[in-house]
């Protein structure tokens, strides 16, 4: 049996007929994520990928909110950008290919808004169910950096190139009704049938045939690890550079001052 009692940041739940629950669990911070919850992300689906007993995984977020990206405060503070521009390639290469290789299907329980790398993960998943008032966006060109955690893998994936072009180049935001419409998530429903739907789904996908499923979708998965190997190296690289740049800077302080930052490509 696996321990999951050292994880500080994330919450994990059996329900004993196989399904795992994973919740984001920094609800007083919007979820974000943190150093140390960037190596716990890294880390689990490792652990349940290991766990005989799950055969499904739902993942959530505590609170209002699913994950509002990665950690203004440590993106300000520096605690964010560990020395040395491979250290977060690794990292987030790491997280995206353990996403991928975990065999048990992933449904995303989208319960609020997701920024930057809390929209990359749920685009990830398996099968995504999203409250209709919810809000999906890779805020990345906002924050003065590369989009460079995954969402060039992903959107194009999901959305085709086009829209890929402009959500990701302009950050903007996207609500649950319009994802589903475009083909982004699976399901937009009320935001009180978010965890009931997806614990729905993943109850069935609990008792479908295991090798069945977990090879089907190690097969699709194959498609994007090859989209994974063409676009991430570079792309994580490009936002490491941007992560010593006055725009960064400048946007987390218009961030806690609540205004539009004044970027000079610097």
């Amino acid at each position: 049996m696996v321990d999951y009692s050292n994880y500080k940041t994330l919450l994990i739940e059996k329900d004993g007929d196989g399904v795992a629950i994973v919740t984001l669990n920094r609800p007083e911070k919007r979820n974000a994520v943190s150093l140390e919850m960037h190596g716990e992300l890294e880390e689990i689906f490792v652990d349940l990928r290991n766990d005989d007993e799950v055969r499904s995984i739902v993942l959530t977020g505590a609170g209002s909110v699913f994950c509002g990206g990665g950690d203004v405060e440590g993106m300000k503070t520096g605690s964010f950008r560990p020395s040395g521009p491979s250290t977060p390639f690794h990292m987030v290469r790491r997280l995206i290919v353990n996403l991928l290789e975990v065999e048990q299907p992933i449904v995303a329980a989208v319960n609020g808004d997701g920024a930057g790398l809390g929209a990359t993960i749920p685009l990830f998943s398996d099968i995504i169910v999203m409250a209709e008032t919810a809000r999906l966006a890779d805020t990345h060109v906002r924050m003065g950096l590369v989009a460079g955690d995954g969402g060039v893998v992903i959107w194009p994936w999901l959305v085709g190139m086009a829209r890929a072009k402009e959500y990701l180049l302009t950050g903007q935001w996207i609500d649950g009704k319009e994802a589903e419409r475009i083909g982004l998530v699976n399901y937009a429903v009320p935001q009180e049938d978010v965890m009931p739907r997806a614990m729905e789904i993943a109850k069935r996908l609990a008792l479908g045939a295991p090798q069945a499923i977990r090879w089907t979708k190690y097969s699709i998965n194959k498609i994007l690890r090859d989209h994974v190997n063409l676009a991430l190296d570079a792309s994580m690289f490009l936002e490491a550079a941007t992560m010593s740049s006055e725009d960064l800077q400048e946007a987390t302080k218009a961030f806690y001052e609540k205004r539009q930052p004044e970027f000079k490509g610097r």
